[in-house]
This record gives C-alpha cells, sequence and structure tokens, in this order.
C-alpha cells in the first residue's frame, strides 16, 4: 500500500521531520479488501483525507464486486473506463498553424499503476461512513473483456454498456451489449484516444482560431468607425 500526502508544509523551519498525514479510515478500508481478496489486490493508494485507489487482478473483477457489497459499499456509483494512451492526434489547444509538436507516447495509468492501455474503473460507497473506494483493473489491448457486475450491482447495466460502445469493452456475462448512442452499424469505439474525431481534425477546437463574426454583425474596424 501507498499513501499520497499532500499538503503538509511547516509553517516555519523547524529540526523536525514534517508530520506525515494518516487515514486510518481509507487505510483499513484497504486492509479489509486486501483480507477479503488476497493476492487479486495488485496495488492500492490512500491520499489522506480525500479517496482511496485499489487496484485489481483483472480476473477477479467480479470477486471485487461481490467483496465491495459484502463489506458495506452498497451503494453502486458509476463505472467506467480510461484510456491511458496518450492521443495520437494531440490536444485541442495545439496550433494548427505550427508544425505538430513532438507528442510524448508513454501511457502512464495514474494512482494504483497498471499495465495496460485502458481500465474499466468503479466506484461504490459505503453509506454508513459516505466514505467512497475507486476499484479498478486492467483490460487487455489486443481483446479487451472483463467480468459483468450487472448481477452484483444491477446499475452497472447501462454503465457497461456505454464502457463497450465507447471503449470497445466486452462485459462478459452481461445480457444485453448494445449502442445506446450512436447507430448499430456503426465502427469503432469513439473514447479510444486513437478514434480519429475528424470533425476536429478539419476544423480546429474552438478558441483556437479566431471566431467568425455573427451574422449581420461588423468588422472590428468597422465598429471602430
Amino acid at each position: 500500500m501507498r499513501a499520497l500526502n499532500e499538503g503538509v508544509f511547516p509553517l516555519s523551519a523547524t529540526d523536525t521531520e514534517t508530520p506525515v498525514a494518516v487515514d486510518e479510515a481509507r487505510n483499513d478500508i484497504i486492509a479489509r479488501f486486501t483480507t477479503a481478496l488476497g493476492d487479486a489486490v495488485v496495488d492500492s493508494l490512500v491520499k489522506p483525507g480525500d479517496d482511496v485507489w485499489i487496484r485489481v487482478r483483472t480476473d477477479a473483477w467480479r470477486a471485487t464486486g461481490d467483496a465491495a457489497r459484502e463489506l458495506g459499499f452498497v451503494y453502486f456509483d458509476f463505472l467506467s473506463a480510461i484510456d491511458w494512451m496518450p492521443s495520437p492526434f494531440g490536444r485541442g489547444e495545439d496550433d494548427p498553424t505550427e508544425p505538430a509538436p513532438e507528442r510524448d507516447m508513454t501511457v502512464r495509468q495514474g494512482y494504483a499503476g497498471g499495465k495496460t492501455r485502458m481500465q474499466v474503473l468503479a466506484r461504490v460507497v459505503d453509506p454508513t461512513t459516505t466514505i467512497g473506494v475507486n476499484l479498478k483493473a486492467d483490460v487487455a489491448n489486443d481483446s479487451p473483456v472483463i467480468e459483468s457486475w450487472v448481477t452484483v450491482f444491477a446499475g452497472a447495466n447501462w454503465h457497461e454498456r456505454e464502457a463497450w460502445e465507447m471503449f470497445g469493452i466486452r462485459f462478459a456475462g452481461h445480457p444485453d451489449l448494445r449502442n445506446m448512442y450512436l447507430p448499430t452499424d456503426f465502427e469503432g469505439h469513439p473514447l479510444r484516444k486513437d478514434f480519429p474525431l475528424l470533425a476536429r481534425i478539419v476544423k480546429p477546437w474552438p478558441g483556437i482560431v479566431d471566431v467568425e463574426p455573427m451574422p449581420g454583425g461588423g468588422s472590428d474596424d468597422e465598429a471602430g468607425e
């Protein structure tokens, strides 16, 4: 377990070390999940007074949902996915009139780490303490699939459908994986970083170029006359 300690600064120079913030409640959450799941807990991180992250093995994802309920985290907040790969198309704020900057394509998976470019992320909350926990797991780069939580948390149904549609992650055991937003014959997954958003390639992101004048409006020179 790792702890991320931020915002603890000495008010003046002293010979003593800066005290380390400790969050017993969130440390206990990690201990309880580790007891329930054993070595299926791959990594974890506590940000004292803020939040907690636990990464589990992909094959233990369904068991992690079951453990969460048994440990009192019965409120399902959300489930989604993250593609950590930097976009090969650059950022929206890049100036299209300038040469493309050199891009760092290193994949960095955020809190509690990871080994693949895409991960499934879910948040559940213990309503008696109102403390939540972020649970995540890697999904394979070539064939992303993970077990469904639908029979554990009914509310995961459309969240998994959305993740399937937008990221192409298949949830094994889901009763009805189908598109919610896009046409059924739509090809590709728009929230993957390597999906080309042609509208942004053809026309730069608003704010990068001068905004066209409103119909009927004059130019700046005319306004100053």
